[in-house]
């Protein structure tokens, strides 16, 4: 079906509806599932009773156990009930549950669904990443006497936007504009500036800011400021965000606490304290209270830059002004302690979570065996790693890379192979760093052998996906190990094997050459890595 040109699907056809995970909704061992003989027809009395349970909805059960009741009502309700019922999974984000109600309801109960249903419907299938079906729940609107209006189209840009359909999206807006095909109004704007932002073209969700404050009835508002100022600043143009901040007091705009949030955050991460400092100031003279997120950005950056007793000094007053820290906050500063080498304080913090009703994550645990593994206190940090799962926490592949590089660096080969293999036994699947440190770790134990049988096995596993690094480390091993002939072969098959030496790469051959006294050679290397150099240029 075509209107104004626009291009909707079918939705209703032979094939099941699956949900993001690919099983069928409707399947006959899915635990969606209602049919005839759970429908009764005696009639649920009080309706009134049923409209407030629909507003009590707390989590899933409720929600279907409300579907069962509203379905066995005779007669059925009409739809308003349903679309109640609807918007409560919604708010659950239980999306997939909404389809299948709303296509249980309208398929096999006949409900006679409106323009509102059909929106929760379309709204729930691009919230989980089909907005194909979307679209085609759309083409349902003129088949019922109605038109699409700006709530449906503020979903479907979303939706696209949510897949990472950029142009697709841009198409729909121009569409929408020059039919006029609903009313644009913030929200749609600002769907389309927030999508921008997070794809990272900041430049153009700049210039439909731009577009909307010279239109006449719909003005940016402070979340639409806030969405630019934050991508700005998030691509290090803090200077740009604050000339914006400065047009939204020129314009009567208030600023509130996430724009302040935005522009501290940036102004932290370039070290720039005084401007941070003013701003904060500025904040609290406005009467705009700094929030959890203001005080834990300023004590990450205090303490990436070392002053971790002035961040504990922020983390005090935050503590006074009644805001409690989260886990996020003391992770920042246990991470500023193991910077510093100040394990006994970075424990002390972590030991004292629980009094302070926060629950260690992941991080947590990962920045204390780190810490831990760098001071060369082996023992220490795998006790932290063991007790993860005790606690419920269970390491990924960052923890496991990170107490690998320990072991290694502790001498620990036996311990450090063993968590190799724990690390696959468990599912997880090595990367990158899993094995540069396996590589790394074998060549310094001089198992440099071994080194090269990984090589191998990572060239036929991962076909396409292997990394100048591994090359240069098992080089170097070889060289250590007083094998130039063997580093000599591996460097001359790089290029067949789709590879370009890098800096390191010359370096470690260079290196090798001179040691041998082989300074023709050195210095012929030398060149191919100018030349090189002036290519890449």
């Amino acid at each position: 079906m075509k209107i104004k040109g626009f291009c909707f699907g079918h939705f209703l056809s032979s094939s099941p509806i699956t949900h993001v995970s690919g099983k069928s909704l409707f399947s006959s061992n899915s635990p969606f599932i209602f049919t005839s003989q759970h429908f009764g027809t005696k009639s649920v009395a009080n309706r009134e009773k049923m409209k407030l349970e629909l507003g009590n909805i707390r989590n899933l059960d409720d929600a279907f156990r409300s579907y069962e009741s509203i379905s066995r009502m005779r007669p059925l309700p009409n739809v308003k009930l349903f679309t109640q019922l609807l918007s409560s999974v919604v708010k659950l984000k239980e999306y997939c549950a909404a389809i299948y109600i709303f296509k249980d309801m309208s398929c096999n109960l006949r409900v006679l669904v409106n323009e509102y249903t059909m929106n929760v419907a379309i709204n729930s299938y691009c919230l989980s990443k089909r907005v194909d079906y979307g679209f085609s729940i759309s083409g349902w609107f003129f088949k019922r006497g109605c038109v699409p209006d700006t709530f449906t189209f503020n979903a479907l840009l979303k939706g696209l936007f949510k897949e990472n359909k950029i142009i697709e999206a841009q198409g729909l807006f121009r569409k929408m504009v020059k039919e006029e095909l609903c009313e644009l109004n913030v929200v749609t704007y600002g769907t389309v500036i927030n999508g921008l932002c997070k794809a990272g073209n900041t430049p153009m969700a700049i210039e439909f800011l731009r577009v909307m404050e010279k239109g006449r009835s719909c003005k940016p508002n402070t979340n639409v400021y806030n969405m630019v100022i934050d991508s700005l600043c998030k691509d290090k143009m803090v200077d740009s965000a604050l000339k914006l901040f400065d047009e939204m007091s020129e314009k009567g705009i208030p600023p509130d606490v996430v724009t302040y949030n935005a522009l501290i955050c940036g102004l932290c991460n370039l070290s720039r304290w005084s401007e941070a400092k003013m701003l904060i100031k500025k904040m609290i003279d406005c009467e705009i209270l700094p929030n959890v997120l203001t005080f834990s950005a300023l004590i990450d950056a205090l303490c990436k830059e070392g002053l971790v007793d002035e961040a504990k000094d922020v983390l005090d007053i935050m503590k006074q002004q009644n805001v409690n820290p989260d886990v996020i906050t003391y992770n920042s500063l246990m991470d500023g302690y193991c910077l510093q080498g100040r394990m006994d304080e970075a424990r002390n913090v972590f030991d004292s979570l629980t009094g302070m009703n926060v629950t260690p994550d992941i991080w947590s645990y990962s920045i204390l065996i780190n810490g831990y593994c760098k001071k060369m206190k082996i023992d220490d940090a795998m006790r932290i790693f063991r007790e993860m799962p005790r606690k419920g926490v269970k390491p990924d592949v960052t923890t496991y890379n990170t107490i690998l590089q320990g072991l290694f660096r502790g001498g620990r080969f036996s311990d450090a192979l063993e968590i190799f293999d724990e690390l696959q036994a468990v599912g997880l699947k090595p990367d990158f760093y899993t094995y540069c440190n396996m590589l790394d770790g074998l060549c310094k134990k001089g198992q440099v052998e071994r080194a090269l049988l990984l090589l191998d096995a990572l060239e036929r596993r991962e076909v396409g996906h292997f990394h100048i690094a591994y090359y240069n480390i098992v080089m170097d091993g070889l060289i250590k190990a007083k094998k130039l002939d063997a580093a000599r072969a591996i460097f001359k098959d790089l290029v067949s094997k789709g590879l370009e030496p890098n800096a390191v790469t010359y370096n470690t051959m260079i290196k090798g050459c001179c040691q041998n006294l082989l300074l023709e050679e050195a210095k012929d290397l030398l060149l191919k890595m100018e030349q090189a150099c002036l290519v890449a240029k």
